[in-house]
């Protein structure tokens, strides 16, 4: 027994000692602190080219259209009390158009925060990312050591977790999470997530100093997204798979996670209600809708899970082969599925195969049963399985799975490369993919510059999906009245714009910002009739809305003026001005333009209270009293065109010799 037992030490302490060869490089693997600042580095420096980037997508929602971030200290009440997205939105309801509602106080307190200190600066949202994101790769790098490392301190222990980090960091499906400050929320609840698992696996000294320590990490977790629940799933699977503890010990570990959880619970209950999901009747926070006979309904059973089927597999895809990236997958880039199609099978086949893997080598207590089973567990909360989440896929809802892809890509690589090929061509074949997901990353980078860079990148990838079509349109339009402001508008513009919408409303045919936006697009091109038919589509899907409202006024006046002015059509014009003028009385140019109009017709009575009330709107224009007192004239009231000739002259003496 004496022998085996000192055989035994000997065996542990040649595997201990790996990690001090000194020759070439393999000394590198004993040195913690360098690895972590490497990784540091690496992660900090892959989106350096983001930090003078614009706001960008939702950031309107959470940083500078949001009525509490902008108020910095003073906001923070409202954030803590209120749905995430009532500051942008500013009416009860609205907040809650997407499915389930959002409670993520955590990331909006840190942009009023740095509102209160820098204003309105995107590129210190920008700075903070890349800085949490470096640290999110440490703290990774810490968690992975301290689970996979710190028993079996061997040197292909210490290569898989170093590489694993690195895969993760370098992911070119991160772009969407660190390129955009709002994405933040996902950066804090992963890190706050391994953080917490960090100290649950390697407790401080003092037990009520980390039981306060790991409550308060996960409770940040949780306010920052709710995702980070799963990790109540990922803790318990990791101390069954690397570690020979009591459940006494593991329910020790998991309390102050359950209390968090508890707590943040009862926080958004009481700002939200028990609202965990619902099904919203409008397109775009409910992908699982389809037109059928002119009128949306719902997916059949069929169709809905064959469609989440399809896209769980897209992002298997996406994590083996990140090409075509968007940040959009909205209605219909993701098609509408059924069981008759292959891929479905495909994905259910590949999420069959990896699964039973991983649960067959449960009991052996491997690295790729933790990684596969930590994918699936993180997944499952926005997978549209568990309860729907007001959307079908985001490359953001891969930031906390992708964990478990990198860990298993860095174990398929040192079990299949190093041990069968040696150590060169494994470092070859992980260098090459780190080159091809930093480069994919770096470029990708570029498409989050601003918004037009961003929609007019991705629409060309989303070419079915409704709202990016409708933001590229919406884009160009933006560039268009800018470049108009500078005389510098390129006219083309309008038809690119044009192109995309008439696509979005053939996907969306009740997408009111569609209709919206093609009005205004057919109104640049003087095509008035069009945008009329347009603004009156936005009110029919919309009554109340004011921009549609307003908008429509102002084509009916123009189509108005048009009639009059360049088709001699009197009766034509008088029409367009008075629906204009039901739906907005005090605009002075189309009062003046009806008392013109009834005028010109032959109108003088009917001309008359049109005039007075231009003068009234506008009363330091001196042509709105010489109307006047041309009306009064041609009535014959002398006396009043006297008063309001002199008006008008005492307005602009020459007003007579410049409408001569």
């Amino acid at each position: 027994m004496a022998k085996k037992k000192s055989k035994s030490k000997k065996k542990t302490s040649s595997s201990k000692s790996s990690l001090d060869i000194s020759v070439g490089p393999l000394g590198y693997w004993s040195k913690i602190n360098l690895q972590a600042l490497c990784i540091f580095l690496f992660g900090f420096l892959l989106y350096a080219n983001t930090l003078t980037h614009s706001y960008t997508q939702d950031d309107a929602i959470v940083i500078y259209e949001n009525m509490y971030t902008k108020k910095g200290f003073e906001g923070i009440p409202g954030l803590l009390q209120k749905d995430t997205f009532h500051g942008f939105f500013k009416k009860e309801g609205k907040d809650k158009l997407v499915s389930g509602g959002r409670y993520r106080p955590f990331t909006p307190i840190m942009f009023a925060i740095g509102w209160q200190f820098f204003g309105d600066n995107p590129f210190v949202g920008h700075f903070m990312n890349v800085l949490w994101y470096a640290v999110l790769g440490v703290v990774l790098f810490l968690f992975f050591r301290v689970l996979i490392v710190r028993d079996k301190p061997t040197q292909t222990n210490a290569m898989l977790v170093f590489f694993a980090c690195l895969f993760f960091m370098a992911h070119p499906v991160h772009t969407e999470v660190v390129a955009n400050i709002k994405g933040r929320d996902e950066i804090i609840a992963l890190l706050g997530s391994l953080a917490t698992a960090y100290f649950v696996f390697k407790p401080l000294s003092n037990r009520i100093l980390n039981f306060i320590l790991v409550f308060a990490l996960f409770f940040i977790a949780l306010l920052s997204k709710e995702n980070a629940i799963t990790f109540l799933a990922v803790v318990p699977l990791a101390f069954f798979l690397f570690r020979n503890v009591s459940i006494q010990r593991q329910f020790f570990g998991l309390m102050p996670m359950i209390a968090a959880t508890a707590v943040f619970l009862l926080l958004r209950t009481s700002v939200l209600g028990l609202d965990f999901g619902g099904n919203p009747t409008e397109l775009m926070n409910n992908p699982y809708l389809k037109v059928v006979n002119g009128a949306y309904v719902p997916f059949s059973s069929g169709e809905k899970f064959a469609t989440i089927i399809y896209t769980l597999g897209k992002y298997l895809l996406l994590l083996i082969f990140p090409l075509e990236l968007t940040h959009d997958y909205y209605p219909y880039h993701i098609p509408v599925m059924t069981f008759s199609s292959w891929q479905v099978w495909l994905s259910l086949l590949a999420y069959v195969v990896v699964g039973f893997f991983a649960f067959f080598r449960l009991g052996k207590k491997s690295i790729p049963s933790f990684s596969i089973l930590y994918f699936v567990i993180t997944i499952s909360i926005v997978s549209n399985l568990v309860f729907p989440i007001g959307t079908n896929m985001s490359e953001r809802f891969l930031f906390m799975p992708s964990v478990g892809f990198a860990l298993l890509l860095s174990i398929m690589l040192i079990k299949y490369i190093f041990k069968n090929l040696g150590q060169t061509t494994f470092y070859a074949v992980a260098f090459l993919i780190l080159f091809l997901f930093s480069t994919r990353t770096i470029i990708r980078n570029g498409a989050w510059k601003d918004d037009f860079t961003l929609f007019q990148t991705d629409v060309l990838t989303s070419q079915n999906s409704a709202k990016v079509l409708h933001a590229a349109g919406g884009s160009l339009l933006t560039k268009y009245t800018e470049d108009l402001a500078n005389n510098t508008q390129d006219d083309a513009m309008i038809d690119k714009a044009l192109g995309y919408l008439l696509r979005a409303k053939g996907i969306h045919p009740q997408y009111r910002n569609v209709y919206l936006l093609l009005g205004n697009a057919y109104f640049f091109k003087k095509n008035f009739p069009e945008a009329i038919k347009n603004y009156e589509m936005v009110l029919n899907i919309d009554p109340s809305n004011q921009e549609g409202g307003n908008n429509l006024a102002i084509a009916l006046r123009e189509q108005g003026r048009e009639l009059g002015e360049k088709q001699n059509d009197l009766d034509g014009s008088i029409r367009y001005l008075k629906r204009s003028y039901q739906l907005n009385s005090e605009d002075p140019e189309t009062v003046r333009l009806l008392g013109v109009s009834h005028g010109i017709a032959g109108q003088t009575q009917e001309a008359l209270p049109y005039f007075k009330k231009a003068s009234e709107l506008n009363p330091k224009v001196a042509m709105n009293w010489l109307n006047l007192a041309l009306v009064y004239e041609q009535l014959g009231d002398v006396q009043n065109a006297q008063i309001y000739k002199d008006k008008a002259l005492s307005l602009d003496p020459n007003i007579f010799n410049s409408n001569k």
